[in-house]
């Protein structure tokens, strides 16, 4: 019965649907719970070095009993106290009667609550870096294999110079080398709220401690470490400040952005058929039209990317309108905004993850774009090739541009190939040039730097960042579509 009751309620797809079990864990109640009890555990062994009158034997009842909560008796507990943190003090009390008097010792609610979120922002970066290294490497591995394979660049979306595969995908990587740069420093950014008290003055130890400033500023320095944090904020509120949280989800937004602009990209091209994501052998694209290969990973992600984007509103608006040493009226939203960014994040870097590590190119498709475009870009090289051979500059300029307007009339009113190298062919006056033409006209000469600009961005920007990632980079990823 229970089992079938699941389907009678929303569930977020967020966890039902996409996030890695890491990702969802992350932000579990289980997580959560045991986490403040941790944090009870932190501050109770913390104030008996202190000198506090805390037994062995308490903190040993505590460490038995972490992990065992009744969550069935803290949501009674918080029915009838309205309050969730004291529930689950009463509720761990309940496990641990002999520590019951020194549980929450000195402490405030946002001890527990701010301490585990930061916990939460720093291990969800920790699931997330090595995922972003991943996909990095993944396409990084691609823009060295089409390093030099020439194609269409496109501005306005209209065909543009020639660049090659693997330069444009340098761009995806630029913008994601970025990401990675600002999700690290997002995570390294982080301190611990520790022990501050009511309104962050720590006047609750400060009297446990009878005055004793060193021993208040000790049992910080030790929770802090205790919870693998090196440094903790030395001024909060009732809360760290809210901006923490804008800087952290402010990178996840970035992401979104990045990752959004990549598949939108991948999009374009598959509706040029010159590259497509992984399509699985029995996949169907459409219900109703046999033959579509539909790029959905892609429009998956970009789908998730908009609503990374949107998440961002939430702090900065939560941030603007903290009233003093703190308002409730962040609580509400920060359950949602937080989980939220870094589960939709975990899910766009699995699925890019995917999508990068079976992308197919088909050269002969953008080899035959090429063709279609490449007689129009390279008039200049013809006038060039003409003039070294005695001729003519503006009089070779006047001869293409009526061949081209010819060529495109052919083109754009008769749906007709582009037969501009036919029609120079044809006329006598560039005779003279008509052995280079092939020379002229081989795309490779129309790419510039393309290759060398991959394998110098590969080597001193990509490479690099990826070195603290190598142990964790054989982790494959098979989406459950």
């Amino acid at each position: 019965m229970e089992a079938a009751d699941e389907f009678m309620k929303y569930r977020s797809p967020l966890v039902s649907r996409y996030a890695s079990k890491e990702m969802a864990y992350n932000f579990s109640d289980r997580k959560k719970f045991t986490t403040w009890r941790k944090l009870w555990i932190y501050l109770a062994k913390a104030e008996k070095a202190l000198g506090l009158p805390i037994t062995d034997a308490q903190v040993l009842e505590m460490e038995g009993h972490a992990e065992d909560i009744d969550f069935a008796m803290a949501a009674e507990e918080e029915r009838k106290l309205r309050h969730d943190v004291m529930a689950h003090v009463h509720t761990f009390a309940h496990c641990c009667p002999t520590a019951a008097p020194i549980i929450h010792l000195g402490a405030t609610s946002c001890y527990v609550g701010d301490n585990t979120d930061l916990i939460m922002l720093r291990d969800g970066f920790d699931i997330l870096l090595p995922k972003l290294a991943r996909v990095i490497d993944r396409l990084t591995n691609f823009a060295e294999k089409y390093a030099d394979l020439p194609t269409l660049g496109f501005t306005h979306y209209q065909p543009a110079q020639l660049t090659t595969v693997g330069k444009r995908a340098c761009l995806w990587l630029q913008d994601l080398a970025m990401d990675m740069r600002n999700l690290q420093r997002g995570r390294d950014d982080l301190r611990f709220r520790g022990v501050k008290g009511t309104t962050g003055t720590q006047a609750s130890f400060l009297q446990l401690f009878q005055g004793d400033h060193d021993k208040v500023e000790e049992l910080d320095r030790m929770v802090t470490e205790m919870a693998g944090f090196k440094k903790a904020y030395l001024v909060t509120g009732q809360t760290y400040s809210r901006k923490v949280d804008v800087d952290c989800l402010s990178s996840l937004a970035s992401l979104g952005a990045t990752v959004h602009k990549i598949c939108t990209d991948i999009r374009l091209l598959a509706n040029l058929k010159e590259i497509e994501e992984p399509f699985e052998k029995e996949q169907i694209g459409s219900s109703a039209m046999p033959y579509k290969r539909n790029p959905m990973r892609a429009e998956r992600c970009c789908s998730l990317a908009r609503h990374l984007v949107a998440l961002m509103a939430d702090p900065l608006q939560t941030a603007s309108v903290q009233w003093l040493e703190r308002t409730l009226d962040d609580s509400a939203n920060r359950r949602i905004s937080l989980p939220e960014s870094f589960l939709t994040a975990d899910i766009i870097l699995s699925t890019l993850q995917n999508i990068t590590e079976g992308l197919v190119v088909y050269p002969k498709v953008i080899e035959r774009h090429i063709r279609h475009e490449l007689p129009f870009m390279a008039t200049e090289n013809i006038i060039m090739a003409m003039v070294k051979a005695g001729g003519n500059r503006q009089d070779c300029h006047e001869k293409i541009r009526v061949l081209s307007q010819e060529a495109a009339a052919v083109v754009k009113q008769e749906g007709g190939d582009n037969d501009l190298l036919a029609r120079v062919q044809r006329d006598p006056y560039f005779a003279p040039i008509l052995g280079q033409l092939d020379a002229v006209l081989d795309p490779k000469t129309f790419i510039g730097r393309a290759p060398q600009q991959v394998a110098r961005f590969v080597s001193e920007e990509v490479r690099p960042l990826l070195e603290p990632y190598k142990a964790k980079m054989d982790v494959k990823i098979e989406l459950e579509l």
